[in-house]
Order: C-alpha cells, then structure tokens, then sequence
C-alpha cells in the first residue's frame, strides 16, 4: 500500500513509519523536517515532503506538490496543544490570542485544506482509507480544561463525518482513532512489556496503536471502523 502520514517525525507519527515501512508498505512521511536518524533499509519505500503547517496555504501547496497522484491511505496524525497543556499549570486566561490562533490554523485550517487536496489522489485506489487520529479530549464529558485543544479535536469528529458522508458512494472509509494519553518516550524498538509499565497503566504504548492502524489497514473494502475509542485503563475518565 501507498500510505501518507501527516506527522510523522515524532512520537507516535514516527512509531506508524517504523511500523509500516517495517511491513513492507510505501510510506511518505510528512512534517517540519525529515527525521536526522532515520534508519533506511535497502529496498525500503520512502519519500519525506518538509512542510510546517503553521504556515497552512504554504504547507499544503508543497505537500500538494510533491505528494504521489495516488494513495491507498493517509493517517492524518498532526495536532499541537496550549504550552502548559494537560498540567496543574493550565489556565485558558493565560492563553495569548496568538497561541490560539496559530493552534486552530495547524489543527482545523490545514487540516481541511490538505485533505481537499488529497481526497481525489485517495479515491483512484481500490480501498481507499482515511484515518485521524484525534483525542479523548475531543470526546463529550472528557474531563479535560483545554479549550481549544478540545475545540480542534470535536472539530475533526466533524471532519471525519462530513467526509464521509461527502465519499460514502466512492467507498471512502473514514475512522477517528479517539487516543487517551501516550507513551511517545517508547518507541517500537522498546519492547512492548516495557513500554507498557511506563506510566503504571496510564499511558498507551504506541505498541498499541500501531497494530490498531495495522488491523484497519487490513479490513476487506466492505467495512470499516467508524470510530475507536482508545484510552488507557487506569484512565478514571473512561
């Protein structure tokens, strides 16, 4: 498969190119710059396109550019949060009207404005799959006080729904990944037991995750997971 991943250098994003390139599948790997210590074998199929959605008419017409005219997935991983974010020290007051700007171009503006673009080079595949990854912030009753984190992330619920319902008769399966809080300080080289025991049962390995994606990816094209709701088990608000 021909697979694009929008946030792709860290984290999480990187843990879904190690795993798919891992697979054998074609990846093209988006972010601000290619990661320093990416390590390629031979025969591996990848393409790294440099763009900072901070700047999204600009970000989405080099995407635009040198993305392939065709792809069989894109894993829209990509959302930026308020500096003191998921701490003590939070305080939506303190939030500077710059900073809530600049979130809400990264996390909404670019977000559709790509995905206008990507769409149509996603509907000439056979089984063409959309997958966001959003956030149980983003869900009703979440527990949590950051505004607009949790504004961007109900807006890509919104996302997902209208582009399915947009795509349904050109078979376009849309699934919002709901993730609790991650362990991203693991990568896939960490053994799964041990990154699991990081956090005592409050933090998701991107173990977990990227099976998730791979069991999506490997549905027949007369199905798909609508949404999945993913939080760690000690997580007290789910």
């Amino acid at each position: 498969m021909k697979i694009m991943i929008v946030g792709a250098s860290r984290g999480l994003g990187r843990a879904l190119t190690d795993g798919l390139l891992h697979d054998g599948h074609a990846v093209i790997g988006v972010s601000r710059q290619r990661p320093a210590d990416l390590d390629i074998a031979d025969g591996t199929q990848l393409q790294w396109i440099a763009a900072d959605m901070a700047d999204p008419a600009e970000a989405v017409a080099r995407i635009a550019r040198a993305a392939p005219d065709d792809l069989d997935a894109v894993i829209y991983n990509l959302g930026v949060w308020e500096e003191k974010a998921f701490s003590d020290d939070y305080a939506f007051l303190d939030d500077s009207d710059e900073a809530i700007v600049d979130m809400v171009n990264i996390n909404i503006t670019a977000t559709i404005l790509l995905l206008k673009r990507l769409v149509p080079r996603l509907l000439n595949s056979r089984k063409p799959q959309l997958i966001l990854t959003g956030s149980t912030s983003g869900l009703r009753q979440s527990g949590r006080p950051e505004v607009t984190f949790s504004a961007s992330k109900f807006a890509l619920n919104g996302i997902a729904d209208a582009l399915r319902e947009s795509f349904r008769a050109q078979d376009l399966a849309v699934t919002a990944l709901q993730l609790g809080y991650l362990n991203t300080y693991d990568g896939l080289s960490v053994p799964l037991a041990q990154a699991a025991e990081r956090g005592e049962g409050e933090l998701i390995p991107v173990h977990d995750v990227v099976a998730v994606v791979r069991m999506l990816l490997s549905l027949s094209n007369v199905c798909f997971v609508r949404e999945l709701v993913m939080p760690a088990i000690r997580d007290e608000r789910f």
